[in-house]
């Protein structure tokens, strides 16, 4: 009988579904004291792959600058049969070039728009574009590549032992 870590893991495509329906992801980075900088940033999916932008001089940045390494932790349910979620540990491609760069805040920002039920909407034409823009001068974008990926899906535990909530 398969232990309870290989009977919760997800496939690859239960991974990919999980990180596309979700919109936020727990970055940790190696501050310069060697603790974790930890913080929730929105996100896209760049080839399936996590990519996120932030400020130059932001803490992330200037962590990432010095040391590539990151965790990504994506995660949803509250109730302990419900959760699911994937860390990703890897290291990040950055992202300087400065139409490579809005591309990136222009999908994060779709992200974000459609969190709320009509927030594109209730934009002017182009005011995401504009903001995107202006942005972007200020920021570099980061692609995670991924080293290792851990998953666990604890519906797997509820079906496998057939019992309910």
């Amino acid at each position: 009988m398969p232990n309870q870590r290989d009977r919760v893991q997800m496939t690859p495509d239960e991974v990919g579904q999980l990180l596309a329906g979700c919109r936020k992801v727990q970055l940790a980075t190696i501050s310069p004291d060697g603790y974790p900088h930890l913080v929730t940033m929105y996100y896209a999916l760049r080839d399936g792959k996590i990519a996120f932008w932030t400020y130059r001089t932001s803490q992330k940045a200037l962590n990432l600058s010095r040391d590539p390494r990151i965790s990504c932790l994506v995660e949803t349910g509250e109730a302990y049969f419900d959760l699911r979620g994937v860390l990703i540990q890897g290291v990040v491609q950055t992202i300087t070039d400065p139409g490579d760069v809005y591309q990136v805040g222009l999908a994060v920002g779709a992200v974000v728009a459609g969190g709320q039920a009509g927030a594109a909407a209730a934009l002017p034409d182009g005011a995401i574009n504009e903001y995107v823009a202006n942005a972007a001068r200020k920021r570099y974008a980061y692609l995670v590549e991924p080293r290792r990926v851990i998953s666990w899906d604890h519906r797997k535990l509820e079906d496998s032992a057939g019992q309910g909530h």
